[in-house]
């Protein structure tokens, strides 16, 4: 689910965001607006005496799931706002396979929890790697059109861009942390966790309105060499590869810790960072691939040098 769903929801991602820069609210809105209402029937109950349905009795409180929505959403907006700053996929990729950092630094300052020297040193590998990449600043698709060099201006808004993908990383760490604790408390209630957190942010677009109706218009006046149906099938793929996703790391993130979480989930960014460099010959450079390299290879120290387990019986 993670793996299969994932990628293949980043591949029509990218096409969507090719097709116009500026259609993060309205991607955001739809994802939200149909895991939602795909998941609303198994939390619908009739009773006798009752015309309409009323929703079943809550596993975890609805309070501790509002904050989570707060950072989930704020979260995914950023993530999908950043392409129209210059920020290309691979450098958001980049970046969110840094959350293994944010999940340990969280981890220690506000769960307890202890590091090895080597989980340490992996983070530190991780962290490089990522500025690296960010210093490369390859070129987006739509700064890549000009041949001039960029400007100030242009600069700027690639500044912006990375500053939300900071702020996105640390709400992502933030969330996974109370995700985790969420499950440790009450159970691996994935679904209610996948059907609240998203219902409960469907108020919110009534401040997006604007953007998610520009968004969703640009869907049937494309641009380039598309069509509006082909549009609209390339949002329906999005769609139902991002609840198979979703599902897929609720279901992880409800059986193992968040910072494993975040193990799995990059070694699939890595498998998409190479597929959209190849499948859209996205801008390559030296400083990228080593910085990447660098992520990827950190991600993988983290996990091999953790604590070993204790045998209890000798114990």
């Amino acid at each position: 689910m993670v793996f299969g769903g994932c990628c293949v929801n980043v591949w029509a991602y990218e096409q969507l965001l090719n097709m116009n820069a500026r259609i993060g609210s309205a991607l955001t809105f739809s994802q939200v607006l149909f895991i939602a209402a795909q998941s609303l029937p198994a939390f619908l109950v009739f009773h006798p005496g009752y015309r309409l349905p009323r929703f079943k009795p809550r596993q975890v409180p609805l309070k501790d799931w509002a904050f989570q929505v707060l950072l989930l959403l704020s979260s995914s907006l950023l993530n999908n706002w950043a392409f129209a700053y210059n920020i290309p996929l691979t450098i958001l990729i980049v970046f969110r396979s840094a959350g293994l950092g944010i999940s340990m630094v969280f981890g220690f300052l506000l769960a307890g929890k202890r590091y090895t020297v080597m989980q340490v040193v992996s983070v530190l590998l991780v962290s490089a790697g990522v500025i690296l990449a960010t210093l490369a600043r390859p070129s987006s698709p739509t700064a890549a059109k000009s041949t001039e060099p960029q400007s100030a201006d242009e600069l700027w808004k690639y500044t912006i861009g990375v500053s939300m993908l900071v702020t996105s990383l640390v709400l992502t760490g933030l969330f996974g942390l109370l995700q985790e604790r969420t499950y440790k408390r009450y159970g691996p209630c994935w679904k209610e966790g996948v059907f609240y957190t998203h219902f409960l942010s469907l108020p919110v677009f009534l401040f997006l309105i604007r953007d998610v109706q520009q968004g969703l218009q640009s869907l049937s006046d494309p641009v380039k060499d598309s069509t509006a149906t082909a549009s609209w099938m390339i949002l329906g793929l999005n769609l139902c590869s991002q609840l198979v996703c979703v599902s897929g790391v609720n279901r992880l993130s409800s059986q193992v810790s968040s910072v494993s979480t975040n193990l799995v989930l990059t070694a699939r960014k890595a498998i998409s960072l190479c597929f959209s460099v190849w499948w859209f010959g996205n801008d390559w450079n030296a400083e990228l691939g080593i910085g990447a390299a660098m992520v990827f290879s950190g991600s993988l120290l983290f996990t091999v040098s953790g604590p070993k387990k204790v045998d209890k019986k000798k114990e």
